[in-house]
């Protein structure tokens, strides 16, 4: 046993050592001199995607394109058959390329050519394929005609409206609307699950005031399809109940999902309820990953990014409101298409080499590996004895000219399939130096410094080093030899100088190039400047004495407070030093002398400081006036980089008072042209500035003297410099949103400057999406300042985005702004209560509206007195938008109020709600002053006519008691008394109601006082005559024998009188 492991461990030792020797392949150099002398197999360098959909109504372009030397030639296969491009007019070959072009312009079905192509690119070293690429045609099928009934559903219950749009291809992007194409307004109660369905958690009365369509759009023809809406009656009831979670999507507590690696995971939780329940997401045994988390659809769907293998497991979503709550498990799997370990790469080996090729692919379940040479499977082509099969691996050993090929590796299991081309190829190639003949290195004393011989050849060729035509090659601790040719050299020394040589060298040849070192001695300051306090107005000399190689070229600059000095008028420079003349405050500061070759530099520096010369001033001092400088002059831009500029100007004359700023200007002539504006301000004492520019700005300067008169004349502008593009930097300021009309969001902000722009073709990127809906982000590309959102619900909050974009690329990520969509008018206020504590005041409350519909600016509430059809004027007040409450001061204790409120947006009033103040405790009493309808009867029509009828009737009486009297007749003379005094005292009667018609009361009742409708007895007069108790007058007598019906007899028995009865012609009247 111990001698069988320690035969393995040996053998896996030479393996190892043996896959380490033949890891080292030749690479090709990027020369393509070189790579276009070299044979080279075919290589598959662009080809279409394995699943192609195409539009029906464009061409079709199938890629396939491939290089190789020589020139690769193309064939097709379609559904694994030979497809015999020439055979069909309609279908060519791009030249020089494989790319099909199928032609349609003379007509044809693009169906017609759907199915599974490969292409495979051939020349005389091998045959590469490309992965079988799917060709399918878009489909935007119609909307099956269906017959949508009407929807009645409680209040309160849940409700799904399926959608189930037409299968296109690719599938269509699914949304819901109303019939007049408003968006369905979508929340934690009302969302619309992954599948299309609209679900409700639970039916309120307000979903019944808009129909619901199903709105499919398909991306290749751009059209939306819409299916007959769902129109909803809602039944309601008492109060609606409040109920326990129930999970409308998916079914039951539990259920399983197999996802693939790399794709999106999408976990989906639907529940209906009263009130609407929230969804809360967990992972079993584990956190959810926070990274590639992210809540979408109102927290009910969980998606998980780039989903791995770690992320299976089982989730679960938690249904909950107050009544309850319930949990879904989910089992989630993750799958795996094929994907690479190790992919085959491209191999070149020498006659006689040893090499491999590897393919390794992983997956779930495990991928089947296949190899195949030239497209054909390898177990079929023809023997080569130097290329051994094991399992992902292909083993050459001793290969030779002629081995040449394209090997396929196909990695499939049930999931997909990954196809890899790697060729194979044996060249035999003398040795080729790639490096400049004959270099000239200079490198400074005790400096590292690396001689480079680039080299190529097959066989790898053996590359050594030669100093001076030695026959022995370079070694020692001093020098470093890289596998790429070059040798360094770690401390060049002046006896390192001279010619080395490179020599590369295998089977077929040599090859050698020769590199000359030359050492130089370095530049160094032997005498610097040194600290000086000098007196305004004398001579300074500031020392900086070189010692540098003679063979360089030396530049000595001198620099005052860390920028170039222009040396004027008042200095010199010398070889070794500088000359000030006529010492000023100005000239105080810092001095450094730099001196400089190609190869290296040196500085020194030095502090100058000036003390003021304290004397009386002369007359003619004093005379001297001061005026405003002159203007600075001969402007000139040195050290141009990317984003800055040395500008250098000559001052002008001060004018006898010292020059203390310059301001430089700069003009653009793209977006503001001739309108300069203030760049920078700099002392007094400096005449040259590095100036910050900002890209993609024809910039031109001018600079303005200043001292403590004013400022100068501007000088006259320098030279033009147009600084190269850039992608900008910042983003739009004041990015704001809102509505300018209930259904939309108008978007504007403050653009770029021409300093800000930093390239061409400015414009910028407008982004929205509700707020909290976790939707994708819609976007808009505009050149202008303002962007418009149409059909948006009124007045919601928005997240949005204004990113700046050029030619050279976008600005960094953007704030979110929050902006709202339009305002509409407001809905009536939720209620509106009147109370009246007293005869002297009214109290008014009321409730904000439930659909404010934008920012309630107030309340305005109109109210009149009316008292029957009287009414008073209107009055108005205005209420702030905190304000709910009102106290009214009566002015009329009897009469009564209407009231009209109206709540306020900016956009207007809304509908008003209207009520009425309660009716006074003492109203329930009809008096003459006030009744329920209280009116002036004096003046009513109906009262006069009844009085001019109870006047004629009066006078009727008195004109037949005249007759009987004339004639002597007998009539009973009490029962006419009795019934003169009956009308009058009814005239009388405060308590005798006069009413309209539209008061009427029934027939034989009258009102009590307490408002309540009482019919009358049913007994009448007669039966007061003939039965019951006799009622007396006020002397006693007994009046029973005047009745209608005691008259009656007697008119019966008397026909032949002439004059009826008194009582007998009032009721005849009546």
């Amino acid at each position: 046993m111990v001698m069988q492991q320690y035969l393995l461990t040996y053998t896996g030792v030479v393996f190892a050592l043996y896959l380490h020797h033949i890891i080292r392949a030749i690479e090709v150099p990027l020369d393509p001199n070189i790579q276009n002398e070299l044979p080279q197999p075919p290589t598959i360098t662009k080809q279409s995607v394995k699943d192609y959909i195409v539009d029906p109504r464009d061409n079709i372009f199938i890629d396939c394109e491939a290089k190789g030397n020589p020139i690769p030639t193309f064939s097709w296969t379609r559904n694994g058959k030979f497809f015999n491009v020439a055979k069909d007019p309609k279908v060519s070959m791009q030249r020089r390329s494989g790319t099909l072009v199928i032609d349609f312009r003379g007509g044809g079905r693009p169906e017609d050519y759907e199915g599974e192509y490969q292409c495979s690119a051939r020349n005389e070293y091998g045959t590469a394929l490309s992965s079988k690429i799917l060709l399918q045609v878009s489909r935007s099928p119609l909307w099956p005609k269906e017959h949508l009934d009407l929807v009645e559903i409680d209040e309160g219950s849940p409700l799904t409206l399926k959608c189930n749009p037409p299968p296109g291809l690719p599938p269509p992007v699914v949304f819901w609307m109303s019939s007049s194409m408003e968006p369905i307004h979508q929340d934690k109660r009302v969302s619309q699950g992954q599948n299309g369905d609209l679900y409700f958690s639970n039916v309120m009365l307000q979903d019944a005031q808009t129909d619901y369509s199903c709105n499919a759009r398909f991306h290749f023809t751009h059209t939306i399809q819409q299916k007959n809406p769902y129109t909803l009656k809602i039944q309601t009831t008492r109060g609606v109940m409040e109920t326990t979670p129930s999970f409308m999507y998916p079914y039951g507590t539990s259920s399983n999902q197999i996802v693939l690696r790399g794709v999106d995971l999408l976990l989906e939780c639907i529940a209906s309820g009263v009130p609407a329940p929230d969804i809360m997401w967990h992972k079993k045994g584990g956190e959810l990953p926070t990274d590639k988390t992210k809540l979408e659809n109102f927290n009910k769907a969980l998606r998980i990014t780039n989903v791995s293998e770690e992320d299976s497991g089982e989730y679960f979503c938690l249904a909950s409101n107050k009544m309850g709550s319930i949990r879904h498990t989910i089992s989630v799997r993750v799958k795996a298409a094929p994907y690479w370990l190790d992919e085959p790469q491209n191999l070149i080996l020498a006659p006689a080499e040893d090499g491999r090729l590897v393919c390794r692919a992983n997956g779930n379940p495990k991928p089947t590996i296949q190899w195949l040479v030239n497209g054909e499977p390898i177990e079929s082509a023809p023997p080569n004895p130097s290329r051994e099969v094991a399992g992902d691996t292909i083993v050459f050993r001793d290969t030779q000219i002629g081995s040449s090929a394209v090997y396929q590796c196909n990695a499939s299991n049930e999931h997909g399939y990954l196809l890899a081309n790697a060729f194979v190829s044996v060249l035999d190639v003398p040795p080729r130096i790639l490096a400049p003949r004959n270099q000239l290195i200079k490198v400074i004393q005790y400096n590292r410094t690396r001689l480079d011989c680039p080299f190529f050849g097959s066989p790898i060729p053996t590359l050594r080093w030669f100093k001076n035509g030695q026959g022995s090659a370079l070694d020692g601790e001093n020098y470093q030899r890289h596998e790429n040719g070059s040798l360094e050299i770690n401390m060049a020394r002046k006896e390192d100088q001279g010619i080395y040589t490179c020599v590369a060298t295998n089977i077929l040849g040599k090859a050698e190039n020769q590199v000359r070192l030359e050492i130089k001695d370095p530049t160094r300051i032997v005498r610097g400047p040194e600290d000086l306090i000098v007196k305004r107005g004398s001579l300074v000399r500031l020392d900086c004495r070189i010692k540098h190689d003679s063979t360089l070229k030396l530049t000595v600059t001198w620099l005052k407070d860390d920028t170039p000095l222009y040396i004027g008028n008042r200095m010199k420079k010398e070889d070794d030093g500088l000359i000030i003349y006529g010492v000023a405050e100005k000239d105080q500061g810092d001095y450094t002398c730099v001196a400089s070759t190609e190869l290296d530099k040196d500085s020194a520096k030095a502090f100058l400081t000036v003390l003021a010369v304290v004397s009386a001033p002369t007359n003619r001092m004093t005379a001297l006036p001061k005026e405003r400088p002159e203007r600075p002059r001969d402007l000139e831009l040195t050290d141009l980089a990317e984003r800055s500029v040395r500008l250098t100007w000559i001052p002008g004359d001060d004018n006898n008072s010292p020059i203390t700023d310059y301001v430089v200007q700069f003009e653009e002539d793209k977006f503001q042209p001739g309108l300069w504006h203030n760049h920078s301000r700099y002392p007094g004492s400096v005449n040259s500035a590095v100036l910050r520019l900002s890209p993609y700005v024809n910039y031109q300067f001018r600079v303005i003297a200043v001292n403590e008169v004013g400022s100068s004349l501007p000088s006259l502008p320098s030279e033009r410099y147009h600084t190269i593009g850039a992608s900008p930097e910042i983003n739009p300021t004041g990015v704001q949103g809102a509505g300018t009309q209930k259904n939309n969001m108008e978007i504007t902000w403050t653009p770029l400057n021409a300093t800000q722009a930093y390239g061409p073709n400015l414009r910028y990127i407008v982004k929205w999406r509700q707020r909290e809906s976790r939707e994708s982000w819609s976007n808009e590309t505009v050149r202008t300042t303002r962007h418009v959102v149409w059909n948006t619900p009124i007045y919601v909050p928005y997240e949005i985005k204004v990113q700046a974009e050029n030619d050279f690329g976008r600005a960094p990520e953007p704030d979110v702004i929050i902006g709202y969509s339009g305002e509409d008018l407001p809905s009536v206020p939720r209620y509106f209560r009147i109370r009246q504590p007293n005869l002297e005041t009214i109290t008014l409350e009321w409730g904000h509206p439930e659909h404010p519909n934008g920012i309630i600016t107030g309340y305005n509430l109109r109210y009149q007195a009316f008292n029957g059809t009287k009414t008073g004027r209107t009055l108005v007040e205005t209420f702030s938008p905190n304000q709910t409450r009102f106290t009214l001061q009566r002015t009329d204790p009897i009469s009564r109020y209407r009231f009209f409120l109206r709540a306020r947006t900016q956009v207007g009033d809304g509908e008003s709600i209207v009520e009425e103040s309660p009716a006074p405790l003492n109203e329930a009493t009809p008096t003459p002053a006030y009744t329920k309808n209280h009116v002036d009867i004096a003046t009513q029509g109906w009262f006069i006519g009844l009085m001019c009828a109870i006047a004629l009737l009066v006078l009727i009486l008195l004109i037949v008691c005249f007759i009987k009297r004339s004639r002597g007749g007998k009539y009973p003379v009490r029962e006419k008394v009795e019934v003169l005094d009956h009308e009058d005292h009814k005239v009388d009667d405060p308590s005798f109601d006069y009413s309209d018609e539209d008061n009427k009361e029934p027939p034989g009742s009258h009102t009590s006082l307490d408002g309540t409708i009482k019919q009358e007895s049913d007994d009448s007069l007669v039966d007061y005559g003939e039965g019951g108790e006799g009622q007396f007058n006020e002397d006693g007598s007994f009046i029973g024998q005047y009745t209608v019906k005691k008259d009656k007899e007697e008119t019966e028995g008397n026909e032949s009188s002439e004059a009826t009865s008194p009582v007998n012609a009032i009721y005849s009247l009546a």
